[in-house]
């Protein structure tokens, strides 16, 4: 009888690529390579272990982060050079961005937007020591501090073409579309209710403190108030990157002195 491993094409480095989907949703979560013993042990355990070609080793998914993936049902396409695997992703994270996903851009008309939060600091997770990485890990890390950094503009450059489009949506079909029909008063309204529901939720969190149920919730109204904000000046053709650029530009000085020239002027 045939190993059923004689039955998949390795490419003539002995790898094969392997995507990883999420059981439940179908979204997915990441590509990597395995070779035969690699396909072999996630068979046999029933976790994901793929072949880490910089490393040359073998590499068990959450080693170091402890995200492991257990896996339900592994497949081969119709020409055997292909696996999909079929997984449950403990943790939630199966990105070492941080992320769910390691797709987490969209290809828009304004270039590839970041539209999945990073979940979890990639540092909190694989810590500073470079010994237990390779080099290009490593420096995927440090460059992710760098995207996060990014990622605030590349969002709301992302809200500001959705409210764009939203201006011209029916009303019944989007919730934002539906206050722009609506006019500016009602989003001022809205932006007001917001505005006093993270009020109280901050008096909540005081009263709570580090409770993380209240600071969750806390995290939860700022961003509907963010969101509304956005509304707002998508009503009058404003983009979001423009407060960014009146903050970073009030960063270059003191508190007085920038207080002192919106008085003069």
């Amino acid at each position: 009888m045939n190993n059923w491993l004689d039955d998949v094409k390795f490419d003539q480095n002995g790898l094969i690529p392997a995507i990883a989907q999420d059981h439940q949703t179908g979204r997915v979560l990441m590509v990597a390579w395995m070779n035969r013993e690699a396909l072999q042990l996630t068979h046999d355990n029933n976790r994901g272990v793929y072949f880490s070609r910089s490393r040359n080793k073998l590499w068990h998914k959450g080693e170091e982060s402890g995200h492991y993936q257990e896996v339900h049902e592994i497949r081969l396409d119709c020409d055997g050079d292909v696996i999909v695997l079929q997984i449950t992703q403990h943790g939630g994270i199966a990105c070492h961005t941080g992320r769910e996903s390691c797709f987490y851009r969209v290809l828009t008309p304004q270039g590839w937007q970041v539209v999945d939060a990073v979940q979890k600091d990639p540092q909190a997770i694989y810590g500073g020591s470079k010994s237990q990485h390779d080099s290009s890990h490593s420096h995927a890390i440090a460059t992710e501090q760098q995207l996060i950094q990014r990622e605030s503009v590349d969002v709301l450059a992302h809200l500001a073409g959705v409210m764009q489009q939203r201006k011209q949506a029916s009303e019944d079909k989007s919730y934002v579309a539906s206050l722009y029909g609506k006019g500016l008063n009602k989003i001022l309204e809205k932006l007001g209710e917001e505005s006093i529901e993270t009020i109280l939720a901050a008096k909540d969190c005081a009263i709570h403190l580090n409770a993380q149920e209240y600071q969750d919730e806390l995290i939860y109204e700022t961003a509907d108030l963010w969101f509304h904000s956005i509304v707002m000046l998508g009503y009058f053709d404003l983009a979001p990157k423009r407060v960014l650029d009146e903050l970073a530009r009030r960063m270059g000085l003191s508190g007085l002195d920038e207080k002192a020239a919106r008085s003069s002027s």
